[in-house]
């Protein structure tokens, strides 16, 4: 008791000389080591003033535009929280009689409060300097407020406008660290902040993913779609997820959803060709890759689709028909393919794999011998 006493003096005197605050609260923080003095409340109070008092300093050295950290500053402010809401909660133990007064909560509050914006200012610095763990403990401790009995006056569910916009904050930090508790932690009042909806969907999917919950993924790519249907991340995963699923009646909604926000879009088009190669409407594919290309004729992918379409007609054909009649069809169907299929090539000579199997049926189907040779030759040397 003899030592704690004499450093808690020694603490008041460093506080009192207005310097060397920063050893006060070293004093303090050690004596907050031992068990046996978690409970003493002059401990906090004293521990509260020397950060106090070190904040001030800081708060005056930017005032007067002298050398300062401003780190220090955030720091000071997030320990301040910390050490009132856990005298607060010693100060809301019930007496001998069961009874509670509360002898520093209306002050304590009142005085946070008027600097908690720093908190939310210390997580903005530190995530824009990418410190992801520091900037999401002072995320976490400004939404924390929100729960902590210190702060129940307050209200702060309803009147914080800037909470989701904080949680947001957080997960980004969480995500960044690829810690899915710390992602995970506010999700949903993250899903409130609507100006950044769509980028939280977008990380919860990932987080998701990561982790193998392939039913979340999925359902905040579909959640992620109906918020903005034309935000990059979430259509093409879903076109993913349902082809890789026989789910073509999705996938095709999902295109013609697209097209409901932009029928001229270049890509959603594409997408929709695409979705039709895949499910064997052959005609309306060709039909679209036709109309990209009249537009743009360097679009490599859309000769490429129109090839593999007029290929898989005859493929088709053939599989239904042997006839002399049909063998003729099935013939001018490869010829329609071949002109998509080497400008393809002549656009992306680097997609080997794509045109080289394809050019190597039609080839052999048309009897072009010097030209199936060279893709017989390409395709035994890919390896």
């Amino acid at each position: 008791m003899n030592a704690q006493k004499k450093e808690m003096d020694q603490a008041r005197a460093f506080i009192k000389s207005g310097k060397n605050f920063d050893k006060a609260e070293q004093l303090m923080t050690r004596l907050l080591k031992d068990s046996a003095n978690w409970q003493n409340e002059k401990i906090y109070l004293v521990l509260f003033e020397a950060i106090r008092k070190q904040y001030e300093q800081g708060n005056e050295k930017l005032y007067l535009r002298q050398k300062y950290d401003t780190l220090n500053l955030f720091v000071s402010v997030r320990k301040m929280f910390n050490t009132l809401q856990t005298l607060d909660s010693l100060d809301a133990k019930p007496n001998k009689k069961g009874r509670v007064n509360l002898k520093y909560r209306q002050k304590h509050a009142a005085f946070l409060m008027s600097h908690r914006a720093n908190l939310y200012n210390g997580g903005v610095f530190q995530m824009l300097k990418q410190n992801y763990a520091d900037g999401f403990d002072f995320f976490d401790t400004y939404i924390d407020c929100a729960r902590q009995p210190l702060f129940s006056n307050e209200k702060l569910d309803s009147t914080d406008q800037r909470l989701p916009l904080a949680a947001y904050r957080a997960l980004y930090c969480g995500f960044h660290l690829q810690d899915t508790l710390k992602t995970l932690k506010y999700r949903d009042l993250a899903l409130r902040d609507t100006a950044n909806r769509s980028y939280v969907l977008q990380y919860l999917a990932e987080t998701y993913r990561l982790m193998g919950n392939q039913k979340q993924y999925v359902c905040s790519l579909r959640s992620g779609f109906s918020h903005e249907p034309t935000f990059p991340y979430f259509y093409p995963r879903l076109l993913e997820h349902f082809t890789q699923n026989n789910q073509p009646d999705s996938a095709l909604a999902v295109v013609d959803r697209l097209l409901e926000y932009n029928d001229t879009n270049e890509v959603f088009l594409f997408a929709k060709s695409n979705v039709l190669l895949n499910i064997g409407h052959y005609a309306e594919c060709i039909a679209i890759c036709d109309s990209l290309i009249a537009r743009n004729d360097s679009l490599a992918d859309a000769y490429l689709n129109a090839g593999l379409a007029y290929s898989n007609l005859a493929v088709e054909m053939d599989r239904i028909s042997k006839s002399r009649t049909k063998r003729s069809q099935i013939k001018g169907y490869y010829k329609k393919a071949l002109p998509y299929l080497e400008r393809f090539r002549a656009l992306a000579p680097d997609q080997k794999d794509k045109w080289a199997p394809a050019l190597y049926n039609v080839y052999l189907n048309l009897n072009m011998g010097k030209q199936f040779d060279e893709m017989d030759r390409l395709l035994k040397n890919r390896g």
